[in-house]
């Protein structure tokens, strides 16, 4: 099954069509009712959108073929324990992917225009990423990869279970000495595991969580290449429900991005200064991501932090071809994707789609503030031209 980055990878090489391209964004939380309360939305807003385009044109046609695709997907497909669904559809352009997710989408969005709308879902991928949790003891250990705010694998490993008092006469030192083989072995096995799935899941993040007795056995047999990924410790029973290993490890992971937002935001406007490996603002970010020079692309995670830019400077340093210089995007939506400047929105997808061609890094700075002197962007440069 391809992952969320794989998702968004493909979708970002959708080359610009002549046609519309939905991007429908659903909350499937059942209602009150228990039932879902995304039907009424779909087909008032395809109906609206449908009547801007001429009756029997290949738009239209093209757009009515989308409606009867993706009604017939809510209808038959949409997973039970889905909390958000993402559907990216141009019937004329062969597109439709669908994505299904345990973590919630807050509000119903849909879009039109000639890409598919990235910039929910490059934030959905930045609020639940994928990463591993370890909670163990001195006989057992869990390892979990978590994506997408759920379980996408899971590991147990069960040690020797050894007993509390020495027996058959030997002395309380070699006795402890057996004991502490015996729960190094059993940290090794974990370790060896925690490994394998790390190089087979793309692990770039690690929790731990563990006893006061298993932790400094853990943390001195861990090799370098996992200490380095190690980014924090949890305080977990060790053998918490695996939804407060969830719950406890992802505001673990949003204390993180706090701690390592204000540093990225520093470094990027440092490096600027210094005419260095730095870029701020949306053109020069934009010039730098033509180019391929993003290492890491650094965006406001508020759409209404994000500033509109100037026609004749993006054409300056995109191209007159530019997304950026066409009619806005259409939109319905609630919230603030409704209150955001259409062109805001169609920058925010071209800064992610570019980030995904040129596979920069993308990170979502959740502090307004941090990035608002430059317009809510800012880069990490791989070179300088």
């Amino acid at each position: 099954m391809p992952t969320l980055t794989d998702q968004l990878d493909k979708l970002a090489r959708f080359e610009p069509a002549p046609y519309p391209v939905v991007s429908l964004y659903l909350n499937t939380q059942p209602g009150q009712t228990g039932r879902d309360q995304f039907d009424a939305f779909v087909r008032k807003e395809f109906k609206l959108r449908g009547r801007t385009y001429l009756a029997g044109s290949p738009e239209r046609s093209s757009l009515d073929q989308d409606l009867e695709r993706i009604a017939n997907f809510l209808q038959n497909d949409v997973q039970p324990s889905a909390n958000g669904v993402a559907i990216f559809a141009c019937s004329a352009a062969e597109l439709f992917e669908t994505v299904q997710l345990s973590a919630p989408i807050e509000q119903h969005w849909l879009y039109v225009g000639d890409t598919p709308h990235l910039y929910p879902l490059a934030r959905l991928e930045s609020q639940y990423p994928r990463y591993a949790a370890v909670v163990a003891d001195t006989n057992s250990a869990r390892i979990f990869v978590f994506a997408n705010g759920e379980v996408v694998n899971e590991q147990q490993l069960e040690g020797i279970k050894t007993r509390r008092s020495s027996q058959g006469g030997w002395s309380q030192a070699r006795y402890q000495r057996h004991l502490s083989n015996y729960h190094i072995h059993h940290v090794k096995e974990v370790v060896d595991a925690l490994d394998r799935i790390v190089q087979q899941e793309g692990i770039t993040r690690i929790l731990l969580a563990g006893d006061e007795v298993v932790m400094p056995i853990l943390r001195d047999q861990l090799p370098k290449q996992l200490t380095d990924k190690v980014v924090d410790h949890l305080k977990l029973d060790t053998y918490a429900p695996i939804a407060d290993v969830l719950s406890a490890s992802l505001d673990a992971m949003r204390r993180l991005n706090e701690r390592t937002d204000q540093e990225k935001v520093d470094d990027a406007i440092g490096a600027y200064r210094a005419g260095g490996l730095g870029a701020v603002g949306a053109e020069d970010t934009l010039a730098a991501l033509e180019k391929g020079q993003v290492e890491e692309l650094l965006i406001s995670a508020s759409l209404g932090a994000l500033q509109p830019v100037d026609p004749e400077t993006i054409k300056a340093v995109t191209g007159p071809e530019s997304t950026l210089l066409e009619p806005a995007v259409e939109t319905a939506a609630a919230g603030e994707a409704a209150a955001a400047d259409p062109q805001v929105v169609r920058l925010a997808d071209e800064l992610v789609t570019k980030a995904k061609q040129t596979s920069a890094r993308l990170t979502f700075i959740e502090d307004p503030a941090l990035l608002n002197e430059f317009g809510g962007v800012a880069a990490l440069l791989r070179f300088r031209i």
